[in-house]
């Protein structure tokens, strides 16, 4: 048989406290796992930030049983130029590989978390030392063979677990390694304590390496340039919204659509990156307490620069908007006991908040400093099911009839708003997706897209509902809102 001529070479750099050690041991169970001959070592780091600890690995990728008695040589320490993987754990690690050689266009994947622990030599300037991260991003773009760089650290936080776990979900998603997940997975299991939180940040980390992987793919179709528009425009605006990790996952949804046609693919983009950013109070704060904003409202009120200005925002909170930001299991019984009760609006508190004072502004900006517990809100856990469901349904039946796919798609559009508007916009929404997506009347699709078509007509003509519950045969509950799940 014909054998590789080379190990794959794989460099890790994590600070103490990351679980470098874990990762590498986690790669060593299930390189050997698998039958590899595989080899590890590590140099430690230097206290005070002044380097990370290194550990080195090479893993031979043909099982030792068809190599008879022959063993591959190994090296215990890496050489500039030789590394297939290069794995940073954080920013300024990474451009300590890049300056060092270890990163090569023709043949490294970087693999590195995009957030900054700043070094002690930055922090002791008596101006801003920091270094630019902009230099560290370019170079890495350019000198790596791929690059997968998003905030790692967020992710492992959003999950509760340590950031070695999205490193090595990201290792085995960026297609570099010679394990399938499974194995990689299994290693993890074995490791015991702390295994399912692990699973979790590996599980975020592949997905998102997984899907920029694939992301490629829609330019590889010569997409036209306006379809390339929405896409790009799409995560800019959810990296605005919620952070590169989150930009990703739109990505990997996008791709996660195959060769379905550009009109499918633009519609589901915009679509999917307007739901993804989806109004919550934490949202409404930040866009109300930006700079920009204020701005605009001064030029607007046609105030000079050196004319007083006072802006009044009217905020009205209430059940709803307490329950959407707290854990799942308990928002999710917050909102069950109001919408049992009819308490949903029963509570709410109108508050006139003067943004422009200092007091009204640190008011309302602290609701928006709730950014990072998003992804642990009861609000994103239904949202991010629903999506998941409506993608589910475009999917398939984009693989049977396009047309009819394009209405499923289009069907996303009826969300919109907060508070009342949004209720009674789902209620349209999972009525539509009940009975005419997955439940349909007929097998013929272009009778159900029209089905379809009709309906959502009904639900935008009609907030009163009565014309889509004409459409639909029954009657649409909006003040319960269905199960996602």
């Amino acid at each position: 048989m014909n054998l590789p001529d080379r190990s794959l070479t794989v460099l890790i750099a994590a600070l103490g406290g990351e679980g470098g050690g874990v990762m590498a041991d986690w790669l060593m169970q299930a390189a050997t796992a698998r039958g590899y001959p595989a080899q590890a070592t590590s140099i430690p780091g230097v206290a005070q930030r002044t380097g990370a600890t290194t550990y080195y690995l090479e893993i031979y990728p043909v099982r030792r049983e068809s190599l008879g008695r022959r063993e591959p040589v190994m090296s215990l320490t890496p050489s500039p130029g030789n590394v297939d993987v290069m794995v940073a754990s954080e920013l300024l690690e990474a451009g300590r590989a890049l300056q060092n050689g270890y990163v090569t266009p023709d043949r490294t994947t970087l693999i590195a978390s995009t957030h900054r622990i700043y070094a002690t030599a930055e922090k002791m300037q008596m101006a801003d030392g920091r270094f630019p991260e902009e230099r560290v991003l370019d170079a890495a773009r350019q000198l790596a063979k791929h690059a997968v760089l998003f905030d790692m650290r967020q992710l492992a936080q959003q999950h509760g677990t340590v950031i070695n776990a999205v490193l090595f979900g990201a290792m085995a998603g960026a297609g570099v390694l010679p394990l399938p997940r499974e194995a990689c997975e299994a290693a993890i299991r074995r490791s015991g304590r702390g295994a399912e939180a692990s699973l979790r940040g590996f599980a975020a980390g592949f997905e998102i390496a997984a899907g920029e992987r694939a992301a490629p793919a829609p330019a590889a179709r010569a997409l036209p340039p306006a379809t390339r528009e929405i896409i790009d425009l799409g995560a800019a605006r959810l990296r605005d919204y919620q952070g590169e990790a989150y930009a990703q996952l739109f990505l990997a949804r996008v791709a996660s659509m195959g060769d379905v046609g550009a009109e499918l693919v633009g519609e589901t983009a915009r679509a999917l990156a307007l739901w993804m950013s989806y109004e919550d109070i934490i949202r409404v704060a930040d866009l109300k307490t930006r700079p920009a904003r204020f701005a605009r409202v001064r030029r607007e009120a046609g105030a000079g620069d050196d004319e007083p200005l006072h802006v009044i925002d009217h905020l009205k909170p209430g059940v709803e908007e307490l329950a959407s930001l707290l854990p799942p299991f308990l928002g999710r019984r917050l909102q069950s006991w109001a919408e049992r009760n009819g308490k949903l609006d029963a509570y709410n508190v109108g508050m006139r908040v003067k943004t422009s004072g200092v007091f009204g502004y640190l008011l309302v900006r602290s609701l928006a400093w709730l950014k990072p517990w998003r992804p642990s809100s009861y609000r994103y856990a239904e949202e991010q099911a629903l999506i998941e469901r409506w993608l589910a349904a475009v999917r398939a039946a984009a693989a049977r009839h396009p047309p009819l796919a394009l209405e499923i798609a289009a069907c996303a559009g009826l969300l919109k708003g907060y508070g009342e508007t949004h209720r009674r916009g789902k209620a349209n929404f999972l009525a539509i997706l009940d009975a005419l997506v997955e439940n349909p009347a007929t097998a013929d699709p272009a009778a159900q897209a029209e089905a379809i078509r009709k309906a959502r007509a009904a639900a935008l003509a009609d907030p009163e509902q009565r014309a889509l519950e004409r459409t639909l045969g029954r009657p649409v509950t909006w003040l319960r809102t269905e199960k996602t799940r």
